[in-house]
């Protein structure tokens, strides 16, 4: 189903506190991509539904025609997960990366049965071991999908990062304050996340109130921004 936005709504959406999001349901969103403040391309992120038990988060970046070479971001990205009482459980990712003379794939698959994920593809050979998994662990889509169903304003969320051969504790803060932000015309009352850590590199991603997916992701290095999806439009998928 559409979302049609009017006054009226906005208005509600502006100024409705930000609480948890629905369950999950299917949608699909739309990205405009920015590197270093200047727009670079698109983006595309969906849920559909496999079959009964199952579920399929996709993410989509695309470079502009001409630059994708240069810009380094054309990537496809797709988890295969179910859902475990209150978690999102992976069972499968993969990440296709394209360059101009070049491509990249990699698979992972999350044996939950012998609590163990293995890699295969375009991976170092130090990250082809198995890694043992543990409740919670999830892809980095995921996590993404997780930070939406419980941001709550001053909050501190807790999850493992298991993907691509690797495994990191990521751990992020909600902002205690929300900000106001417009996409399309619609505004939004919006809770920024941040990812904590050390290093160079730094996550945020703004969530709003019954929006199923980030309304803004954007990636640091050494304090300038690298690459920023601002959502240009959802609609929820029947």
């Amino acid at each position: 189903m559409k979302h049609f936005f009017s006054i009226a709504a906005v208005a509600l959406l502006l100024f409705a506190p930000a609480g948890r999001a629905s369950a999950l349901e299917p949608f699909v969103a739309s990205y405009q991509v920015y590197r270093n403040g200047k727009p670079v391309g698109d983006a595309t992120m969906q849920v559909v539904k496999s079959d009964a038990a199952r579920w399929r988060i996709d993410l989509g970046i695309r470079g502009t025609r001409g630059l994708a070479g240069l810009t380094g971001i054309n990537i496809e990205q797709s988890t295969l997960f179910d859902v475990a009482g209150n978690k999102y459980r992976p069972l499968s990712q993969s990440t296709v990366r394209r360059a101009l003379f070049s491509g990249k794939k990699n698979v992972g698959v999350y044996d939950w049965n012998v609590q163990t994920a293995r890699w295969q593809g375009d991976v170092k050979k130090t990250r082809r071991g198995a890694i043992a998994l543990q409740d919670g662990d999830m892809s980095g889509l995921l996590i993404n999908l997780a930070i939406i169903r419980d941001a709550q304003p001053g909050k501190t969320l807790h999850y493992r990062f298991v993907d691509d051969g690797r495994v990191r504790n990521h751990d992020y803060m909600v902002a205690a304050q929300q900000e106001n932000m417009v996409v399309d015309e619609l505004g939004y009352n919006a809770m920024r996340v941040n990812r904590v850590q050390s290093g160079a590199e730094e996550t945020i991603l703004w969530v709003a109130s019954g929006v199923p997916t980030p309304i803004r992701i954007l990636q640091r290095e050494n304090g300038q921004d690298s690459l920023d999806l601002r959502l240009v439009e959802y609609k929820g998928v029947n």
